[in-house]
């Protein structure tokens, strides 16, 4: 009877042993699968995958420029991958364009790249001769000349430039009107009413260094002029005080606020 049991006890001790044995093979088995499933896919997102053709391209930009145009620009083709694409590259050929404020140039790892450009917008607008006939010039915050547009195109809000000698697309502002732009930005944001209510500003130059501003009131004969500090609360003042004038018999030619206090000469009246 007891050696029938310590058979039986032996057998039983084998069997799990051989069980066991089996599970880890199994296991081990299992892991280099996984490592190796592992391995190919790492090689694939890391050692291939950049390498492949992006598979999508996003392009965030404006009707003015179509995509074709921008991948052109950008030197992007059906080749392109994420190894071969210099993002900073990109944003510096696309900010070239003169319509182009700003842009900014993503790439996704393993295969996507996103590009995100910003149109310049209008300011203001000087007058320029385009095929022979006066076409208006936009000026954007920063200053630059960049479309030629026609009537249709005109903003209501915005005013007119004049006293640039010859603008051109792709020009600049000089240094010191860049604030006028950035002002006049800003107010049309703020209070547009203010600025449809100018329909001229006209740049002096001083006779030593800087500028002076002319402004011509759409509702009033009277000019102001100021210095080229144009702000919403002088604009706002100015405004105010040419409805103070413009019922008076003595109404001023123009009112100088160069020195912070309104000065002004009376009209000489006709014999």
């Amino acid at each position: 009877m007891s050696t029938e049991f310590y058979n039986t006890e032996t057998d039983e001790l084998f069997a799990k042993k051989k069980s066991t044995v089996k599970i880890e093979k199994g296991l081990k088995r299992l892991l280099i699968i996984a490592a190796v499933i592992l391995t190919v896919q790492l090689i694939w997102l890391f050692g291939v995958s950049p390498f492949i053709p992006f598979s999508s391209v996003e392009i965030h930009g404006f009707s003015a420029l179509h995509r074709a145009e921008i991948l052109s620009l950008a030197l992007l083709d059906e080749n392109s991958s994420y190894i071969s694409t210099n993002a900073k590259k990109i944003e510096g050929l696309l900010s070239g364009h003169i319509l182009v404020e700003s842009v900014a140039v993503n790439k996704h790892f393993p295969d996507k790249l996103s590009i995100h450009l910003k149109a310049r917008t209008a300011s203001a607008f000087a007058l320029t001769n385009d095929n022979l006939k006066q076409a208006p010039i936009f000026i954007d915050r920063h200053g630059v000349f960049f479309k030629i547009g026609d009537g249709e195109s005109l903003e209501e809000n915005f005013p007119v430039i004049s006293g640039i000698e010859n603008p051109r697309l792709g020009m600049h502002l000089p240094a010191a009107l860049i604030p006028l732009v950035e002002n006049l930005s800003r107010i049309a944001e703020t209070s547009p009413e203010l600025l449809s209510a100018i329909s001229e500003i006209k740049i002096e130059r001083k006779t030593w260094d800087g500028y002076d501003l002319v402004l011509y009131p759409v509702h009033s004969s009277i000019k102001v002029r100021v210095e080229n500090n144009l702000t919403e609360d002088m604009l706002r003042y100015t405004l105010l005080m040419l409805n103070v004038f413009e019922n008076d018999i003595n109404k001023p030619q123009e009112i100088d606020f160069r020195s912070g206090m309104g000065s002004y000469k009376i009209k000489e009246r006709s014999l």
